[in-house]
C-alpha cells in the first residue's frame, strides 16, 4: 500500500492498516512525535495466550499495555461536555434588509448539547482509541465521538486499535480455561477490523480522518514470523 515512508518496517510486519481521508499522512507530517510515540506502543506490544483468553472489558490485561506506554508520554483519556448557545439578532430597521443589531435580542442556551463522547487517548490534536473486544456497535460511539472532536476543532485526526482478522486463526485453535474455543469469545459480532472498515467505507467518520490498525497474530506470542 506504499506505506513505507510512514511506517517503520517492525510495524509494518506486525499489523495492518487502512488509511483514511491522509490520517497516515497528517500523523506523520504534521504529528510526528505524536506518531512516534504511538508506533512505540505499538512495537511494544507483545500479547500472550494468558491474555487473549482473559475476559474482556476492564478484566482485560490489554488495555492496561497501552496506558503503560501512553501516559508517560501525556496522553490521557478525555470526555468533553459543551451547551449550545443560540444568539438571535433582529434586523436593524424594516427598510434594511440585511443589516442587523450588535446585540441580540434573545439568547438560549441548550444545554448537554454536546455530552458522553470519550475518547481513549488524547494528545494535542490526535485522538486514539483501542477496542480490542467489544460488541461491534462501539465502533459507532468511537467514530461519533471523533467526528465531535473534529467537528469542534478539538482534534485533526484519529486512529483506532483493533483486532485483525487473522487473529481468528488463533482463535480457532485455542480454547479458553473452560475448554471452550476462544472464537466463542471473539465471535464475528465483537470488535475486529472488518467491522470497522464497514463503517468507515459508509463515512460514519464524517470528515475526520481515521487511521485504522489491526493488531496481527505477529504480535502473539508463539505465532508469526517474528515470535
Amino acid at each position: 500500500m506504499g506505506y513505507e515512508k510512514y511506517i517503520d518496517k517492525d510495524i509494518l510486519d506486525k499489523f495492518e492498516f487502512c488509511n483514511y481521508g491522509h490520517a497516515l499522512e497528517i500523523l506523520h507530517d504534521v504529528f510526528s512525535t505524536e506518531w512516534n510515540e504511538l508506533q512505540d506502543c505499538l512495537r511494544r506490544l507483545t500479547l500472550t495466550l494468558a491474555d487473549i483468553k482473559k475476559a474482556g472489558g476492564n478484566e482485560s490485561p490489554i488495555p492496561k499495555k497501552f496506558d503503560d506506554v501512553l501516559y508517560p508520554y501525556g496522553w490521557r483519556e478525555i470526555r468533553i461536555s459543551g451547551d449550545l448557545i443560540v444568539k438571535k439578532y433582529p434586523r436593524q430597521a424594516a427598510q434594511r434588509r440585511g443589516r442587523f443589531a450588535d446585540e441580540p435580542y434573545e439568547i438560549e442556551s441548550i444545554e448537554g448539547y454536546i455530552d458522553g463522547h470519550n475518547i481513549d487517548f488524547l494528545k494535542n490534536k490526535v485522538a486514539f482509541d483501542l477496542e480490542w473486544n467489544s460488541k461491534d456497535q462501539t465502533f459507532d460511539r468511537d467514530l461519533l465521538a471523533m467526528r465531535t472532536y473534529f467537528d469542534c476543532g478539538l482534534i485533526d485526526v484519529g486512529v483506532i486499535v483493533t483486532r485483525a482478522e487473522e487473529l481468528n486463526e488463533i482463535f480457532r485453535q485455542e480454547k479458553d480455561d473452560s475448554g471452550l474455543p476462544l472464537m466463542k469469545k471473539y465471535g464475528a459480532s465483537t470488535t475486529w477490523l472488518g467491522k470497522l472498515i464497514y463503517r468507515l467505507d459508509s463515512r460514519r467518520n464524517g470528515g475526520c480522518p481515521i487511521l485504522a490498525i489491526g493488531i496481527g497474530k505477529e504480535c502473539v506470542e508463539g505465532y508469526g514470523r517474528l515470535t
